[in-house]
């Protein structure tokens, strides 16, 4: 049955002329109306987190580790054990707006990009080891 339904679908869609702005228009409508978030996909930029890390995060972060709770470095394990959510990007965005314990909120200091940027540095130099 619901294959049928889909085969009469086909068809009568494939009788009208649609333009690609019309499908982009429409998979994004059926994305949000299926609760998928759409949303662009835009690289951080690392360097760019560096800078910012320095100049908010590394009184309590230099070299990734933590002066406050000595366990719960930016290492690449102790992130993955201790960070809500594991190791990974929207996890770091999500402790670094909105802070957790002895951590302030960034949130309403730091725009979303830069917290994005900061995040990809601390995956980054998580992964290739601290100096």
């Amino acid at each position: 049955m619901k294959l049928a339904v889909f085969a009469t679908l086909l068809a009568t869609a494939s009788a009208f002329s649609i333009n690609k702005a019309d499908i982009g228009k429409a998979a994004a409508a059926g994305a949000i109306a299926f609760g998928a978030a759409v949303a662009p996909a835009v690289a951080a930029d690392v360097g760019a987190g560096e800078q910012i890390f320095n100049a908010n995060c590394a009184a309590c972060h230099a070299g990734g580790q933590n002066v406050i709770m000595p366990e719960k470095t930016l290492e690449k394990d102790a992130l993955e054990q201790y960070l809500a959510g594991g190791r990974n990007a929207k996890a770091i965005i999500t402790q670094v707006t909105n802070g957790k314990n002895a951590m302030p909120a960034f949130g309403g200091r730091l725009d979303d990009e830069a917290i994005a940027n900061v995040a990809a540095y601390v995956l980054e130099t998580s992964e290739a080891g601290w100096d």
